[in-house]
């Protein structure tokens, strides 16, 4: 490749890199000066992917993901921001950049940290080729051994780690049964918590992880009932993963030196105050996708081979809480974000 191309890319990268960005900027330069050392590093699946998933394989850099925002397809998994995005926000920074684009974005923007979540991924394999948790902390790990990142910027930074239910999704796919269902949830609360303690002996000092969202309330369970209404046996297994979860946090909080070190950002009850009252967001479609295939075999974004639309998209996204069958609008996590505000997310992540 000659130079005139190399450059061109790099261009093109750093141009559609500012304008995923460019939205939170004003609110970034206010906060900044407040904590101008704390990074934040994101680690997870499609609730928190700003981009790292290919776009041979991805829906999120198709038409139409990032219609509301940046007005064009940007990598996220919804119509335009998504959980990572409100989070940097509250911390006054800038959304860290995506792992891919780390070598070919200005130095300058290493800054704010940096995000390795994976949509698709969890914290075992499941069916995506992305790097599951363990990968995506080895990966930071690297860079540590690299002296991209210090250990004195670890120690003013903060992890988040999201896990969304994409090993459930998997364990359900792969013939999984409900009798075993107890005992896998088990096993994938025991490997979170393994992943926190690796973060932790990185060397953050604050790690925040996301309790699962109602599962049962996803367009993809609730489309039996024409998204009528959430199924009840589904987030029955989520609270049993959230008390697991909660459980598991107090203990290695208790065996920390630090006693708040680990803490949990409550999506389920963000979710589910959401839900139950929807016209208190502007919320008029509370189960239904925005965006949905023409008829089962097709998804949000898909296309015959002759790049035939095979997809609907509603009229008001602002006013629809879910995109497609899995992910929240930005509207959605722009109200789920407003009740985690008033349950104090700021000292959670403080």
């Amino acid at each position: 490749m000659d130079s005139h191309n190399q450059l061109f890319i790099l261009l093109c990268v750093s141009l559609l890199l500012l304008s995923g960005q460019m939205g939170l900027q004003v609110e970034a330069g206010r906060h900044h000066l407040h904590h101008p050392s704390r990074e934040l590093f994101i680690f997870g699946d499609s609730y928190v992917d700003t981009g790292n998933t290919p776009k041979s394989q991805a829906g999120s850099w198709k038409q139409p993901y990032g219609i509301t925002f940046p007005q064009k397809p940007a990598g996220r998994f919804s119509d335009g921001r998504v959980l990572s995005d409100f989070i940097a926000k509250t911390l006054g920074l800038r959304s860290p950049i995506p792992y891919k684009f780390r070598k070919i974005v200005p130095k300058h923007y290493l800054k704010y940290g940096m995000n390795f979540a994976y949509g698709g991924t969890g914290v075992f394999d499941t069916s995506t080729s992305g790097p599951n948790m363990t990968a995506q902390i080895d990966s930071f790990n690297q860079l540590i051994q690299e002296n991209v990142y210090t250990p004195s910027d670890l120690s003013k930074s903060i992890a988040y780690v999201s896990v969304s239910g994409n090993d459930y999704n998997f364990y359900l796919a792969t013939n999984g049964s409900l009798p075993g269902f107890p005992s896998f949830i088990a096993s994938v609360v025991k490997q979170t918590t393994a992943d926190l303690i690796h973060l932790q002996s990185i060397g953050f000092k604050r790690i925040v992880v996301g309790a699962l969202q109602p599962l049962g309330c996803l367009p993809l369970a609730t489309a039996q009932t024409s998204f009528q209404s959430c199924n009840s046996t589904f987030n029955d297994l989520v609270t049993l993963h959230n008390n697991l979860l909660n459980q598991s946090v107090t203990k290695l909080n208790q065996e920390s030196n630090d006693h708040n070190t680990f803490t949990i950002l409550d999506l389920f009850d963000g979710f589910r105050t959401v839900l139950n009252n929807p016209s208190s967001h502007n919320i008029k479609e509370r189960l239904k996708p925005c965006c949905f295939g023409v008829s089962s075999e097709y998804n949000c974004g898909s296309v015959d081979e002759n790049n035939v639309k095979k997809y609907l998209v509603c009229e008001n996204p602002e006013s629809t809480f879910f995109w497609d069958r899995l992910h929240p609008t930005q509207a959605g996590w722009n109200a789920v974000y407003s009740e985690l505000e008033k349950k104090g997310v700021y000292k959670i992540l403080y």
